[in-house]
């Protein structure tokens, strides 16, 4: 976890675990203290449930945040995407998993897109996990068809790129 955000919750680990799923989300907490996403209230007990703490710790981490100037201006302004990677499949769109020796090293990014680019083939999304907020980033690359096994091989050829997986 980002260690600014780490350090402020570290004190209270059920409320970390609450910061984490916003994390992973993209939830937001807006200055009336509900966890939204968009205009969308997300219920408390809803997340409780889902990380399997009391509602009232949900409570207490979105008081602490918007009590907090800096988590609050950072959790208003955290977003959700569309992650296509499950359905990429779905839609005959390739689906290129990265796993990196370590996900801070410079380069495996432009590597990689480089290499399938040059193949001829269309990123249509790019989503790379920040290693700082997860403990086993990757990379995740969807493409406009899928990767044949020469360019699997060529991608293995970057630097810090430990494995490969298509779908």
């Amino acid at each position: 976890m980002w260690e600014p955000i780490h350090q402020k919750f570290e004190k209270y680990p059920a409320q970390e675990k609450v910061v984490k799923l916003l994390l992973e989300r993209g939830f937001q907490v807006s200055a009336n203290g509900k966890i939204v996403s968009g205009n969308i209230e997300i219920p408390h007990v809803q997340i409780g449930k889902e990380i399997k703490v009391d509602r009232r710790v949900v409570d207490a981490t979105a008081k602490h945040i918007i009590e907090d100037e800096t988590l609050f201006d950072f959790f208003k302004h955290v977003r959700s995407i569309p992650f296509l990677a499950e359905a990429a499949p779905k839609l005959d769109l390739g689906v290129v998993i990265i796993i990196p020796d370590d996900g801070a090293d410079v380069g495996i990014i432009s590597g990689v897109t480089k290499i399938i680019a040059d193949a001829g083939f269309s990123i249509r999304q790019a989503v790379s996990d920040d290693p700082y907020l997860n403990e086993a980033p990757k990379l995740t690359i969807i493409t406009d068809k899928k990767i044949s096994g020469d360019l699997v091989d060529q991608i293995r050829t970057v630097r810090g790129v430990k494995g490969i997986t298509i779908h």
